[in-house]
């Protein structure tokens, strides 16, 4: 289901789970929610039910709140909430409703501050690659340049949940390939759309990053993301296939359509100051799966916690925290949305390995864990409403702005 890889390994993860998980015990059938702990399911869409239960865990009660989607069902579509550039931030309400989204839950982990690197904006952009509308938005950071937790073992910032053309869910993997040619050379693309690009490379803006400033992406390594920012950068500005401008440092403001800036970084902007104006120049870029081949209607980054039914080696079982993931379940027919609650109560929230574990017992084959903490928010209409409610409390009080989301629409 996965396309990507098998693990082993997960024996005493599994049984660490059921120790700490005994208010799950009744969960014997494949889906079924804790025992003597849910709340009536109720119907926000065809194909779409919310529900919300009390998990017992080894650092106290958290409260989860969970969405079953039925991907076969042919009235139910999902896709990418984004307010509408890389570089941009929005609350998943305010994107749920602006995309006229049922449903939906917070995404990617992302560039959130920039207290190592004064004078240097947050761009907001995510950490992880972003396929919209079956459109490619972005491409991921390196490993070192992540926020957020310590990736899993094995697991890296191009790992995704995606659902294809298909309409069947997945974990995959989505890596950059592309190019940039000129008139003398062929030269490697090293990013898109990213908030921090390879040490030496060359990375693609386009109109779809929007109007932050692009310095970021020079700044920190392939592994410290607080060293230092370059001071070895240069910019070029390609339209219509041909050099129009070139600066020193990289620059902010709107990307036309059909413009791409190229922003390059020690030997990589030793390569661009070889352009000069009026030069043609072509630059290609794709995501190339590495699972079945099947093109992705929506696509973000995170990190796996469950496939084939087992937790992932080497989970992290004891940093509790509030939480977000997603599930797939029926050979990828079924996704299942979780969202725990930031209410002072259910603040102790669960370890990345009792996240596994639990949506393990609510079905899950594989799951994918998202940005949680402050960012954790789960939305869904209310019967006869027209605009989403937040069924969560975010732990901050109120919901905070994030780069993307997953969202779940009706056509009913």
């Amino acid at each position: 289901m996965t396309g990507r890889r098998k693990r082993r390994g997960a024996g005493r993860a599994v049984l660490a789970f059921l120790t700490a998980f005994g208010a799950l015990a009744g969960a014997a059938l494949a889906g079924a929610a804790p025992a003597g702990a849910v709340q009536k399911a109720v119907r926000v869409a065809p194909g779409v039910t919310y529900e919300h239960f009390d998990i017992r865990a080894a650092n106290g009660t958290a409260h989860a709140h969970v969405l079953r989607v039925d991907l076969g069902d042919p009235r139910v579509r999902v896709d990418l909430l984004y307010p509408g550039a890389v570089a941009s931030r929005a609350a998943v309400s305010r994107m749920a409703d602006g995309q006229g989204a049922v449903a939906g839950v917070n995404g990617d982990f992302f560039n959130i501050s920039e207290v190592q690197h004064p004078g240097v904006e947050a761009t907001g952009a995510s950490v992880g690659p972003a396929v919209a509308a079956g459109r490619t938005l972005k491409a991921a950071v390196p490993n070192g340049q992540r926020f957020g937790p310590a990736l899993p073992p094995g697991t890296t910032t191009e790992d995704v949940f995606g659902v294809g053309t298909d309409r069947r869910a997945r974990l995959d993997r989505l890596t950059l390939d592309g190019s940039i040619r000129t008139a003398e050379a062929l030269l490697p693309l090293g990013g898109l759309n990213q908030y921090a690009l390879p040490v030496g490379s060359v990375g693609a803006f386009t109109a779809e990053w929007g109007s932050v400033s692009r310095v970021r992406a020079t700044c920190g390594t392939d592994t410290d993301r607080a060293a230092p920012c370059s001071t070895d950068t240069y910019e070029v500005t390609v339209r219509d296939g041909r050099v129009v401008s070139a600066a020193d440092t990289p620059g902010s403001g709107p990307i036309a359509e059909g413009t791409t800036v190229l922003v390059g970084r020690e030997a990589g902007a030793q390569q661009l100051r070889k352009l000069s104006a009026g030069e043609p120049v072509e630059v290609e870029h794709r995501l190339v799966a590495a699972g079945n081949g099947v093109p992705y209607r929506l696509a973000l980054g995170g990190y796996p916690v469950l496939e084939g039914g087992r937790p992932l080696p080497g989970l992290d079982d004891t940093t509790s925290a509030v939480r977000t993931a997603v599930g797939i379940a029926d050979d990828g027919q079924r996704m299942l949305l979780l969202a725990l609650d930031g209410a002072p109560p259910y603040r102790s929230g669960l370890t990345i390995a009792e996240v596994a574990a639990a949506m393990r017992r609510l079905g899950s084959e594989a799951a994918f864990s998202l940005d949680g903490g402050g960012s954790s928010t789960l939305v869904a209409r209310k019967p006869g409403a027209s605009t989403v409610s937040v069924r969560n409390h975010p732990s901050g009080g109120a919901e905070r702005a994030v780069p993307n989301g997953i969202g779940v629409f009706s056509g009913a």
